[in-house]
């Protein structure tokens, strides 16, 4: 695939859209929670990089990135038309929801598979509710895709924007009732999300960012411990159930 369009956010967060070199060749088809793993060709740069997927369709592919080494780096600047390989779509997706009401949880880049997750509900009739987490301010992408979606809810740990504070301590859990929660960003994060979970008897559905070389289970760098093993996150994962997590 080749770079049609990138949008930077910030000096750290752009988002990337690939487009078949063929355009002839359509994008396969990903569902909500799947991620590729990208090779870029560059200097010094020999593994792949695992990215969620933000969004796409037949013809291209919308990809959240956050700068955290050289091969991210590397792409942040990359010229339109440079070529990609990308690998995917990889590993399990979220579950439909149980109840009437499902809550969608991000902090960082963790925010991109729950916009597809959000559309996806959206489609089949549920009215999904955003709960998006960040630094500041600037660490978020464009926010209106989410408004286009469902009812968003942000929290800032500097009060930039929305509440201040972490995502864990915003007001609506307190003045609402989730059946479903989902929920991706940094591990800390998930495991007080998945406390709260628990505590109300939530139905809830993490997304691993483990770290990933292969993408395919051979690596294994990715090993999660879970309740029937030790498992890949990249082919058993990256979406789990808290109840099989080893989490306390």
């Amino acid at each position: 695939m080749s770079v049609c369009d990138i949008r930077h956010y910030s000096d750290t967060l752009y988002g990337i859209r690939l487009e078949p070199i063929d355009r002839a060749i359509k994008v396969t088809p990903f569902a909500p929670g799947q991620f590729v793993q990208l090779r870029i060709h560059a200097p010094e740069v020999l593994l792949r990089r695992p990215i969620s997927i933000y969004g796409g369709s037949e013809k291209h592919l919308d990809l959240l990135i956050q700068v955290a080494g050289k091969a991210t780096r590397y792409l942040r600047d990359a010229p339109i038309g440079t070529s990609v390989e990308v690998l995917g779509p990889l590993g399990n997706h979220f579950s439909d929801p149980i109840g009437e009401s499902p809550l969608l949880v991000g902090g960082g880049v963790g925010i991109a598979p729950l916009l597809t997750m959000g559309r996806h509900l959206l489609s089949q009739g549920y009215e999904p509710t955003f709960l998006l987490g960040a630094r500041t301010d600037s660490a978020f992408p464009d926010l209106a895709p989410f408004e286009e979606v469902g009812d968003l809810l942000i929290t800032t740990e500097d009060g930039s924007l929305g509440e201040q504070g972490f995502v864990t301590e915003h007001t609506i859990w307190g003045k609402r009732t989730f059946s479903d929660i989902y929920c991706c960003g940094p591990t800390p994060m998930m495991k007080a999300v998945a406390d709260i979970a628990r505590r109300n008897k939530i139905r809830c559905e993490v997304s691993l960012e483990n770290m990933m070389a292969c993408g395919i289970g051979i690596c294994l760098c990715c090993v999660e411990p879970t309740v029937r093993g030790n498992v890949c996150v990249c082919t058993e994962g990256p979406v789990f159930n808290i109840e099989d997590l080893l989490w306390q």
